[in-house]
């Protein structure tokens, strides 16, 4: 049996305001056509199938297609809720699904219930762990004692090895989570957390053939059967080196005997360009990236005014900015309201207000003259008052 791994599809999530629709379309294609090319039996799809638990109708049109395509070149799919989705909306009609060839596990009382597939070989048990949030899978499993991700985990992994030990054959197991080469808690003595995730120790995850995991957005093995796909787009710009695929898994009679990694195409590239604003916006090194997702760090000493607009009319990829300003007059680092209360005259608050959103660069002479100007206007008008 030849098994594609792949998570974390995030339907529906924009990029800095873009959508990703149209981009994750045409990745949907490609994967469709590595299917049909390298007869995949199965796919399984560890969670996030969309970013939000309220899809859009375009969203769910979107899956639809690609469910109908996957099936159409040859493979059945196994899908698992991560905690982006619904579990509601994603399980609606799981059974008239699953009857189809297509079998969506979003409820946690099916675990330890196996979607059963067999080869030539004899059966395989796709063991599916959606996205178990401790404060809803208590009311499921009321006699067991569930603090943390961790320990949902470990109770549902215990009821998959007790069904495995039972049927016998060989087993996947789909979960959407952190894990990490930890050590076990004890008990409720500590928490393992990875900023606001419980780690879920990779022993945990002992017994099945392979373990496909969803959650992050990098492709990573945590052991050689353990492993995350990663996303099939970039979401973010540090990301951007990072490669977009799927693991391909080959089951033999005793278990794995090969994985493998596929590139599926990235639609659009993105880089990090950093420069004055005339230099990005004129330099011919940068042609190159036209067609990019660009982030631009502007070094100008001054906020260049609209530096969006200009730039989008190069790079129409132009998904943020980030002010890096170098150079300029370096002066004490004072606060606004210091400069205020320090400041002897008007002029000198004006000139103080500039040096301050300016990096240190106050008033220009052509400027100076200007203020000057303004205010003298302004004691004349208040003297005749």
């Amino acid at each position: 049996m030849r098994i594609l791994h792949t998570s974390d599809w995030h339907i529906g999530r924009t990029f800095h305001g873009f959508s990703t629709l149209d981009a994750l379309r045409g990745v949907f294609d490609a994967l469709v056509e590595e299917v049909r090319a390298r007869k995949i039996d199965v796919v399984v799809v560890a969670g996030d199938v969309f970013d939000s638990g309220t899809p859009a109708a375009a969203a769910f049109e979107l899956l639809t297609d690609t469910l109908r395509a996957i099936r159409s070149a040859g493979a059945q799919l196994v899908v698992t809720s991560g905690n982006h989705d619904s579990a509601a909306r994603l399980g609606f009609q799981a059974p008239l699904l699953g009857a189809a060839g297509v079998h969506i596990i979003t409820d946690p009382r099916s675990v330890g219930t196996p979607v059963t597939i067999d080869d030539e070989h004899g059966p395989v048990h796709f063991y599916g762990l959606p996205y178990l949030e401790p404060a809803i899978v208590r009311s499921v499993w009321p006699d067991v004692d569930l603090r943390t991700q961790e320990q949902a985990i470990r109770h549902a992994m215990s009821l998959v090895n007790a069904d495995r030990s039972e049927r016998g054959g060989r087993s996947i197991v789909a979960s959407h989570c952190f894990a990490g080469d930890v050590e076990p808690t004890a008990g409720v003595e500590r928490e393992i957390r990875q900023g606001s995730l419980d780690v879920v120790p990779l022993v945990d995850f002992d017994g099945p053939d392979y373990v496909a995991l969803g959650h992050i957005h990098g492709r990573s093995r945590l052991a050689e059967n353990v492993r995350y796909s990663g996303a099939p787009l970039h979401y973010s710009f540090g990301e951007g080196d990072k490669p977009r695929g799927a693991w391909i898994v080959d089951l033999g009679a005793d278990g794995v005997e090969r994985i493998e990694w596929l590139d599926l195409p990235i639609p659009r590239r993105l880089v990090t360009l950093r420069g004055t604003l005339d230099e990005l916006l004129a330099d011919e090194r940068y042609r190159e990236h036209e067609g990019d997702w660009v982030c631009a760090v502007l070094t100008d000493v001054n906020p260049p005014l609209e530096p969006m607009r200009k730039l989008r009319a190069r790079f129409d990829g132009c998904a943020t900015i980030q002010l890096a300003p170098v150079g300029g007059v370096k002066e004490e680092r004072r606060t606004f309201r210091e400069r205020v209360e320090s400041a002897r005259s008007d002029r000198e608050l004006v000139d103080d207000f500039l040096a301050h959103v300016r990096n240190g660069e106050g008033a220009t002479d052509v400027e100076r003259e200007i203020i000057g100007e303004v205010v003298s206007t302004r004691e004349a008008a208040e003297t005749r008052a």
